[in-house]
């Protein structure tokens, strides 16, 4: 077994026991914590969870749980609870300073907080660093190459202590020190991809695809702009990169929910009926109200909520390409 440091995983989603599985790869203790009780009993009896990773058989160097108290002495755990939840999660967690990775993609509803706000708030006297790019959990867990934006808020000097401990031969994290940046890449591009998905549903073909990806991105940079992020960061991983492959695939949940709402689905029969979260669905409302307060356009994120609220997506759609003709460099799409 490694000498590393045992690691905390909080959320036995999908993208949680993937993290857990590619963090045991070297031996290194994980324990993983649990919502659901038959999760906890499945991982640690069956090396398997059937419910939200199915296709994975799982390290015996993972232990799962479902008392947050097991991971309070940790001096690292990574956070990857639904983006709505995070705060109510972190919060039975014992105070304690250490460092939180977060790898949750979302905007809290209501307050219009980025995650790092409240893990900060949650979880003072923690160093936090955001944990984000193109990654389907499937392939992870599978050892498959990945590279990661890891944006340390702490700096270098908590980037040398994370990324040793977080590094694989596949897993590969990238130094950035622009927290901002890393959250609102990971959380506007959720909402792209369903857009990506609606354009999917509807046939419109592969070229309204890739124009909804160029100008979403565009989308993407001014509201980064308008909150402080750098535009070279979301250039990267944790923004280009992680909308490229959350536009193109139904492995996606969001793809798949646009995928469906483009087919003629209801949006709230979709929601009532998911057991995994779709983020871009609870992130697109409160993304359009901070864009509108900012005086950013995003139609498209616009376009993406009313559609979730129950306009007819062919209807949004035809508003959308009826627009005014303009510069491709002007601030409004």
């Amino acid at each position: 077994m490694s000498g590393g440091e045992t690691i905390g995983v909080i959320g036995a989603g999908a993208w949680g026991t993937a993290l857990a599985q590619m963090l045991s790869s070297d031996g290194r203790g994980v324990v993983l914590w649990a919502f659901e009780p038959e999760v906890v009993a499945a991982i640690n009896t069956d090396h398997r969870n059937p419910l939200y990773l199915p296709s994975a058989d799982l390290a015996p160097a993972i232990r799962a749980t479902g008392d947050l108290a097991d991971l309070a002495a940790l001096d690292t755990v990574l956070v990857v609870t639904p983006a709505q939840v995070l705060g109510r999660v972190l919060a039975g967690l014992a105070a304690a300073p250490r460092n939180l990775v977060l790898c949750s993609k979302g905007i809290e509803a209501g307050s219009g907080r980025l995650m790092n706000d409240v893990a900060r708030e949650a979880s003072p006297g923690s160093a936090i660093a955001v944990l984000s790019g193109p990654t389907f959990a499937h392939e992870v867990a599978s050892g498959l190459p990945t590279a990661v934006t890891l944006a340390c808020g702490g700096g270098n000097a908590q980037w040398e202590r994370l990324a040793p401990a977080l590094a694989r031969p596949a897993f590969r994290p990238y130094y950035s020190d622009d927290v901002t940046g890393a959250e609102i890449g990971g959380a506007v591009k959720n909402v792209l991809a369903i857009a990506c998905g609606v354009v999917d549903g509807l046939a419109l073909g592969q070229n309204a695809r890739a124009a909804l990806i160029a100008r979403g991105y565009a989308e993407m940079l001014r509201f980064g702009e308008a909150l402080g992020a750098r535009a070279e960061t979301l250039a990267g991983l944790c923004g280009l990169g992680d909308l490229v492959l959350t536009c193109s695939s139904t492995a996606s949940r969001n793809f798949a929910l646009g995928k469906a709402l483009g087919e003629g689905a209801a949006a709230a029969d979709l929601l009532a009926d998911r057991r995994t979260v779709a983020e871009g669905a609870f992130t697109a409302p409160v993304l359009a109200d901070l864009a509108a307060a900012r005086g950013v356009a995003m139609p498209i994120v616009t376009a993406v909520d009313a559609i979730l609220k129950g306009e007819s997506a062919c209807a949004v759609v035809a508003e959308l390409l009826a627009r005014p003709l303009k510069a491709e460099r002007e601030a409004a799409a």
